[in-house]
């Protein structure tokens, strides 16, 4: 019998992609032998409304540069191009419907794991997938019913001081994928 494809599903404004989406992929991929990290560029995120994001077809340009050299990362850009907000409970759902025999894992961070009672309808996110999550400090608190496997890492990369950065003319280089800073400057992205 061969073994289902372990494929972890990574949602995100990715708004730019940094080292530190890549390296919690990584960290993934090794913990749990994943077959594939798919990143998912959300349109608008729900937790985000107040927070328009760059264009899409940018943050998408950004995303193809940057896992352009990693065999196991893959896009899915269907987020893209539904209406705003996107809903995980959605994606997770058709992901499953046309991948019945792998095993879907969702990676989100300790700040995500905690908010997802609040999620659109976290019960069958529940149902669909097994969850990874990544911490930078304290391990996540299990919670019942909920199939969990906690990862740790310490990388420092952040979108919001990214576009901080970005305003001042001080982008944080070391951050940053390779050609992801030509593309924010080529497109004049989080500039005031």
């Amino acid at each position: 019998m061969i073994p289902a494809r372990k494929v972890a599903l990574f949602g995100g404004s990715f708004d730019p992609i940094h080292c530190g989406h890549l390296e919690i992929a990584r960290q993934a991929v090794e913990a749990l032998d994943l077959d594939e990290v798919r990143f998912i560029p959300c349109r608008v995120s729900p937790h985000k409304l107040d927070h328009p994001p760059a264009p899409a077809d940018v943050r998408l340009e950004m995303l193809k540069v940057a896992l352009a050299n990693l065999p196991w990362a893959t896009i899915d850009d269907s987020e893209l191009h539904q209406p705003p907000p996107s809903y995980s409970c959605k994606t997770a759902a058709r992901i499953h419907h046309q991948e019945p025999d792998s095993r879907l894992f969702w990676l989100v961070g300790t700040d995500q794991w905690e908010s997802l009672p609040r999620w659109r309808e976290p019960e069958k996110l529940c149902e669909l997938l097994e969850f990874i999550v990544f911490s930078r400090g304290a391990p996540p608190e299990p919670r019942d019913g909920w199939r969990m496997h906690p990862i740790h890492g310490d990388q420092p990369a952040s979108s919001s001081a990214i576009r901080d950065g970005a305003r001042i003319g001080k982008i944080p280089t070391e951050w940053l994928p390779q050609g992801v800073e030509e593309l924010i400057i080529k497109h004049q992205l989080y500039q005031s």
